[in-house]
């Protein structure tokens, strides 16, 4: 099978080196000094130093190239970059490479930060009618998938043969898909969870113990629930593997750039230091508005994100909104349930 990834960072390189050992794999990137980097030294460097890459995976920086090596109908793409970066490689495969494929899922978590809008309402914006394409997530660290250990995600997609091209690309060695067709509930998890990591790192960062931690990431699945159950998610996706198990990853894990950014905020730097001293992409920082404009809209009760909203870009400090919460009304646990009689 010929896959094509189109973007070089930390996810979209380890996903190309678990395609390469089974599949004529083509890794593409914008910067050509980074392609003959990779292409010499089987290594990226900047994103995932110190793993090595398969010998069989290819390197590229003419996106139409990439394209055209993966455009058959027993062909995949895999895009690879950004939320903010998914609308401006749609717009080039059709108008600058002038090859859409067959067949693409996307890999990238968020919202749109100007439109507010999920990536495959741009995708759909972008390449109107296109009848093969969803999105692959799950619980994933990029240096762990690199490196070969287990790990099972999700692709979503409304098309059987999308379902089946992603099945046949990904589904071997330590990594195990699962099929779906709940697109919105899988991307409304993937977006919300880099929120809610966000508030976890911040109550690890303030020593605010387990029990905290357990009661962030339970009542932020059900901020999650609520708000992807109004956009039109089922219910059962969020106690999945792009829902709670993706979750319980990024708020938990060492690995995680979005908790890494709640914990340092705790420690009293600023956001602007902490972006540039990462070196990749935060998604929870760039969503989080979003989020929270449309929960308003929608008439959704999200408190742990807008306490995360408050630290992010209203300079309050991160215990003050600690206190926010904790300083809510009590109420019932479940929607619905009645208070004990007497």
């Amino acid at each position: 099978m010929k896959v094509a990834v189109l973007g070089a960072g930390a996810w979209g390189t380890a996903l190309a080196a678990h395609l390469a050992m089974r599949h004529d794999t083509v890794l593409w990137a914008r910067d050509a000094a980074l392609v003959a980097e990779l292409a010499a030294k089987h290594e990226n460097t900047h994103y995932l130093p110190g793993v090595a890459l398969p010998a069989a995976l290819r390197y590229e920086a003419s996106l139409r190239a990439a394209l055209a090596h993966a455009a058959d109908d027993a062909s995949l793409v895999v895009v690879a970059t950004p939320v903010a970066g998914l609308r401006a490689l749609c717009r080039a495969m059709r108008d600058e490479a002038q090859c859409v494929p067959a067949h693409f899922v996307w890999v990238c978590k968020g919202f749109e930060a100007d439109t507010q809008l999920l990536p495959h309402q741009v995708v759909a914006q972008e390449l109107a009618g296109h009848p093969s394409n969803g999105a692959l997530s799950g619980p994933s660290f990029a240096r762990e998938v690199a490196s070969g250990l287990p790990v099972a995600l999700t692709v979503a997609s409304a098309s059987a043969a999308c379902r089946e091209r992603t099945l046949a690309a990904f589904h071997h060695g330590a990594m195990r898909i699962y099929t779906g067709d709940d697109l919105i509930g899988v991307e409304v998890g993937g977006a919300v969870k880099n929120v809610l990591a966000i508030a976890t790192g911040i109550a690890d960062g303030l020593s605010l113990g387990m029990n905290a931690r357990a009661a962030l990431i339970t009542r932020g699945l059900a901020e999650m629930s609520r708000l992807g159950a109004a956009l039109g998610g089922r219910a059962e996706t969020f106690t999945g593997l792009t829902g709670l198990g993706d979750l319980i990853l990024t708020a938990t894990g060492d690995l995680s750039r979005n908790r890494t950014v709640g914990w340092q905020l705790a420690q009293g730097r600023t956001l602007d230091d902490i972006l540039a001293a990462l070196g990749h992409v935060a998604e929870g920082v760039r969503c989080a508005r979003a989020v929270l404009a449309i929960a308003r809209s929608h008439g959704v009760d999200v408190p742990i994100t807008e306490a995360v909203c408050s630290v992010l870009f209203d300079g309050v400090a991160p215990r003050a909104a600690v206190d926010v919460l904790l300083r809510r009304d009590a109420r019932a646990e479940s929607p619905g349930a009645k208070p004990p009689a007497g």
